[in-house]
């Protein structure tokens, strides 16, 4: 039977509800001829870049797969029916393209299941083979698609247990795979709407700081705590890629399984109780042991505690080894690192973590390699002379990449960049890796010299690079810097031998595409040809404007002009800002032009830019740093600044002569949700507002939220100062409110827009609450979208062109 689903929207305060029940709408034709269109496929390659596998979905879920069954356990959201991730995105069809023999048409791939929901895919290592899930409607397949053949073949029945990730694993040979399988001893889970109480919930705290931030999902109750268990167990498979299998391991709490580069040994962790009321599932406790491929234990290397109370700040671990991996160089060596400041980033010290080796049998204590000076981040395996590793500073966004000799770990490691990480301006870019004969991703040398490819961000535009470095010297060589000035080149992957680029190209009218340019003859090959779906948007003048704040920062955002629009005439059109407030530490980073003019135009859901057919001028991503420089932190002046980054942006496109000032919204989603609340209540700036997904009363988050480390108590101002709740009574501005009923984010779940909506009707404010069933912080269901479409659009129409009566 089709249920039907109703929107309701409430309009009073305390308890007392009046509704306005309807179904769900659909918006104007020419923002449902943008919504309604064939998504272009997904790209995967294999590293010989031979074979391209196309991957196809359709855009949207339905409300019907969001309304089934759905447990909500320790931070993760699972349908305990088909044993998987509830809302994971399916693929529903497979081509293949053999690009070397210059087919020009894609394969279409044969013995796919009907009714295909396809996800988890998974080259095996000689990447002949790509392996990959099903869902059906009791359970989880495993699959495998041969690429020569073009064909796929189901390998097991639905016993995947897909609730915990990391479900395939191929070994080395590429013929069988570590699979997680539904365990014999699962017990029935416990209906909680059934179930009779048997004693209170008793939390308890005996004088321990424990300062988290509001997570959403959490385990709550016993039963919560025996479903997640049940959920969460599996037994481990070694499936054969003739469909036979063999259990390899018995029932666990598995979280990660990892084989070592040579695949003689396998590392696999588990999540023991005691559980949390307070922290998701990967704070629980667990421990790490290696495995023989065989399955023989071979050492338990890591034995975390239950993690509920950090040192405060972004920058606070846990003691003991983290970040355990293995080295990707060497066939069977673990690699870890241990904090030097006792996990806290209060702690003077000069070095803050040091990075250690372990090799078989993986007993007592690692080797020490090398000290970094910041938090350490990880490490490219070059080989046995060269690595290159990482670390960073939140509270100074500082980050260092030092080069240094795995075989000398008393030599002190040499600074190879040494800056401010949102500086985009600076970045080096990113070091190329390359597969090594154990199909290991290791650093890409060739000698002394690395390959860096980046974004190539500078006050003149966005110019992508390939540079060639000396790892000894430090001097760099250009080998190919992008020249477009009317499209984007994104470079994406560098074969030195064959001295070639994978690049993908596209401009504002021309969808992304994906090419091979030859950098000795200078020669492009397409290799895809996906098409504009967005006819209407083809003649949209599109470009990015800069423009100075009060205090002479230089900003930017990138304007765009509605459909047909005269640039002679220059008739005042109303505009829809859109933008999302991000915290600096210099003004200079925060001034930085990252916006680029030639990207393609691209509609998304959540996107503003259907306005375009609608005679509406659009600001998006309109810049909103938020700065605070040596002692001062950005939130100290939140407020000052988020009108001063709005006032700017208006005056730039009023003094171009598109818009009639009195007639602009804005809007934003989450954190941008939260900025539309704040500046309707701070300033007289806006017709309407917009908000999304957000949270407005930051008492409710009171130990940080967003770049705040501070709790509210230290800085009880700045929280008071920055929750529009508290200044609802200043509210004189039309505002729409949005948010999805299961919002799962850490700090904005629903009550937060119930709350402001109380609060906002009791005082008399104009203002519409619209609550989405069975949506998440972001919008899934195709009933949804194109309600919130529908739904803003007659809130612009209504109090920027005053032609819609509600």
């Amino acid at each position: 039977m089709k249920k039907t689903f109703v929107l309701l929207f409430s309009l009073s305060l305390l308890g007392v509800y009046a509704q306005e029940n309807i179904e769900y709408q659909k918006p104007p034709k020419e923002i449902l001829e943008l919504v309604d269109v064939e998504r272009a496929p997904s790209v995967r390659m294999d590293d010989r870049q031979e074979f391209m596998v196309l991957l196809y979905r359709d855009a949207y879920k339905t409300i019907e797969e969001l309304s089934q069954e759905e447990m909500r356990l320790a931070g993760l959201r699972i349908n305990p029916k088909t044993n998987i991730v509830s809302r994971t995105t399916y693929y529903n069809n497979i081509k293949i393209r053999n690009i070397r023999n210059n087919e020009k048409d894609a394969r279409q791939v044969a013995g796919l299941p009907d009714n295909p929901l396809l996800t988890n895919f998974s080259w095996s290592p000689d990447q002949k083979r790509m392996a990959f899930t099903h869902t059906v409607s009791d359970g989880v397949e495993l699959w495998v698609l041969d690429l020569e053949n073009a064909s796929v073949r189901k390998l097991t029945e639905a016993t995947v247990n897909a609730n915990m990730g990391d479900e395939i694993n191929w070994f080395e040979n590429s013929r069988a795979m570590l699979v997680k399988m539904l365990p014999a001893d699962r017990e029935t889970l416990i209906d909680k709407d059934e179930a009779v109480p048997t004693g209170p919930t008793v939390s308890i705290n005996e004088g321990k700081k424990a300062q988290n931030r509001t997570y959403q999902d959490l385990l709550s109750d016993k039963i919560d705590e025996h479903n997640f268990e049940q959920l969460a167990h599996s037994e481990i498979y070694k499936v054969y890629i003739s469909g036979q299998k063999e259990k390899w391991l018995g029932s666990a709490m598995y979280r990660g399984i990892s084989f070592s580069p040579d695949g003689e040994y396998v590392m696999v962790s588990e999540i023991h109780r005691p559980f949390s009321y307070l922290v998701p599932y990967y704070r629980f406790p667990y421990t790490t042991s290696i495995y023989t491929k065989n399955a023989k234990k071979v050492e338990t290397v890591l034995d975390v505690p239950l993690i509920e109370d950090l040192p405060q700040g972004f920058m606070a671990v846990r003691m003991g080894r983290r970040n355990l991996g293995w080295r990707d160089d060497k066939p069977s060596t673990l690699v870890y690192a241990e904090a030097l400041d006792g996990g806290d980033p209060d702690s003077s010290v000069a070095y803050r973590d040091e990075v250690f080796l372990l090799e078989a049998p993986f007993q007592g204590e690692g080797e020490p390699l090398l000290k970094t000076q910041n938090r350490y981040s990880g490490i490219q395996w070059g080989n046995d002379h060269l690595a290159i590793a990482y670390d960073y500073w939140w509270n100074t966004r500082n980050t260092k990449t030092y080069v240094f000799d795995p075989a000398k770990p008393k030599k002190e490691p040499v600074v190879l960049f040494d800056r401010n990480y949102q500086d985009r301006y600076s970045d080096p870019g990113r070091f190329q890796n390359e597969r090594n004969e154990m199909g290991s991703y290791v650093l890409m040398l060739r000698g002394k010299n690395a390959f860096l490819i980046g974004a190539g961000y500078s006050d003149a535009g966005q110019f992508p690079f390939l540079d060639k470095m000396n790892l000894k010297s430090k001097k760099k060589e250009r080998l190919y810097q992008s020249e477009y000035t009317d499209k984007l080149e994104n470079l994406l992957e560098y074969d030195p031998d064959q001295e070639e680029l994978l690049v993908r190209i596209e401009s504002p009218t021309d969808y992304p595409n994906y090419f091979f340019r030859d950098l000795k003859d200078e020669e492009l090959e397409q290799l895809t040809f996906f098409e504009n779906p967005f006819e209407s948007l083809q003649d949209v003048h599109k470009e990015v404007i800069t423009y100075k704040r009060d205090d002479g920062l230089e900003l930017n955002g990138t304007l765009y002009l509605p459909v047909g629009y005269d640039m002679d005439k220059k008739e005042k059109m109303p505009m829809i800002l859109w933008a999302y407030p991000r915290e600096f530490k210099d003004k200079a980073s925060a001034s930085q032009k990252t916006s680029n003019p030639n990207e393609f135009i691209y509609p998304w859901y959540g996107s503003p830019l259907f306005w375009l057919t609608k005679g509406y001028v659009v600001l998006d991503d309109a810049a909103f740093p938020i700065i605070g420089e040596g002692d001062d932190e950005p939130n100290d002046s939140f407020r000052k600044q988020l009108v001063a980054n709005a006032k700017a942006a208006i005056d730039a496109v009023d003094s171009l002569g598109y818009i009639d000032p009195e007639k602009v919204a804005v809007g934003g989603h989450s954190y941008g949700a939260f900025m539309v609340a704040n500046l309707l209540s701070h300033s007289e700036l806006f017709a309407a507002g917009i908000a999304r997904s957000g949270a407005y009363n930051r008492t409710l988050t009171p130990f940080g939220f967003q770049s705040e480390e501070r709790n509210y108590w230290e800085a009880p101002e700045v929280y008071y100062n920055m929750s529009p709740f508290m200044h609802a009574d200043k509210m004189k501005t039309p505002l729409l409110l949005v948010h999805g009923k299961a919002d799962n984010n850490s700090g904005t779940y629903p009550m937060q827009s119930e709350r402001y909506f109380n609060a906002l009707k009791g005082l008399g404010a104009n203002v519409r609450l619209v609550m989405l069933p069975k949506e998440s912080h972001g919008y899934r269901a195709k009933e949804s979208i194109l309600h919130v479409l529908w739904e803003q659009d007659r809130w612009l129409d209504k109090h920027l062109k005053k032609s819609v009566a509600h």
